[in-house]
């Protein structure tokens, strides 16, 4: 299982970094988008809809919501000067941190009002919709951001947000195999501990304070890198452990099996959904 994770992420990884340096904007929104309608499609079974029309659907819809938001929001228009986004997409954003407010909350109290939004598949399906279209309309903030400028600049804000979000979960998953004693929501995922959630945060914080020196930040720049990055490890936590519940309520071990030894899109993204419009965010209004 370990042998398959490993060899699926040295595929991915530098296939996923190649395409977010050097496509287009359009081309990479295009991008996206395929793979946020893989994981709407994965979304199906979450929702308890086993027939292809109806998840077939279900796809369909997310297609349609993102389109209208790029005849609405063109990727290089999102930015009308370096650093003032479009108050639209702001919005958007916003709605999506209200949704993993929301999310908390469920995650904090389930199973205890697990049958009530269960019980209503416009509700789950709501939930993926509040998932998985602002991820598309964050990463398009953050890889546009400057790009007049320095085509390359969106990438490289990009590229700080996975080195958060990657380093943790190794961080996490090599902690927890190690030292993992004390279970951190088992009611939503029994594996994952409370070393392992620390672990993965200290070494994110740990990569992120040798980047920082290495490309020679000032002690405030660290600091706010660090600030950020709990954070966004925080944040990564609540991605897996939502999409974990609504796994567990469902009855599905994974999302999906097109990523051997991951699982399904779902499964490998679940924390990029919960993270990328907080990030985008905190990157708007603090800068990096």
């Amino acid at each position: 299982m370990l042998i398959q994770r490993i060899i699926t992420a040295l595929i991915i990884a530098p296939t996923a970094i190649a395409a977010i340096f050097y496509l287009s904007p359009n081309y990479f929104a295009a991008l996206l988008l395929i793979i946020i309608s893989i994981g709407a499609w994965e979304w199906g079974p979450l929702m308890n809809c086993a027939k292809i029309s109806k998840r077939t659907t279900y796809v369909l819809t997310h297609v349609f919501l993102i389109s209208a938001l790029w005849y609405i929001l063109p990727p290089l228009s999102l930015w009308i000067s370096p650093d003032t986004l479009q108050q639209k997409a702001i919005y958007i954003l916003w709605v999506a941190v209200a949704w993993w407010l929301l999310s908390v909350v469920l995650i904090f109290s389930y199973p205890k009002f697990g049958t009530l939004w269960t019980k209503y598949r416009i509700i789950r399906g709501t939930f993926g919709w509040l998932t998985l279209v602002p991820t598309w309309l964050a990463f398009m903030v953050l890889r546009n951001s400057h790009y007049s400028l320095d085509p390359f600049h969106g990438a490289e804000v990009i590229m700080f947000l996975f080195l958060m979000v990657w380093s943790a979960d190794i961080g996490a998953y090599f902690s927890g195999k190690m030292l993992g004693k004390h279970k951190l929501m088992p009611n939503v995922s029994p594996g994952k501990t409370i070393e392992g959630f620390l672990g993965g945060m200290i070494l994110a914080c740990v990569l992120m304070i040798v980047t920082g020196s290495y490309l020679q930040w000032s002690q405030e720049q660290l600091l706010h890198a660090v600030l950020v990055t709990i954070l966004i490890t925080i944040v990564s936590v609540i991605g897996d452990l939502n999409e974990s519940m609504f796994k567990r309520q469902a009855g599905v071990k994974d999302s999906g099996s097109i990523l051997p030894g991951h699982g399904g899109i779902l499964d490998r993204i679940d924390s990029l959904t919960a993270t990328t419009p907080v990030f985008a965010l905190c990157y708007l209004y603090f800068g990096w």
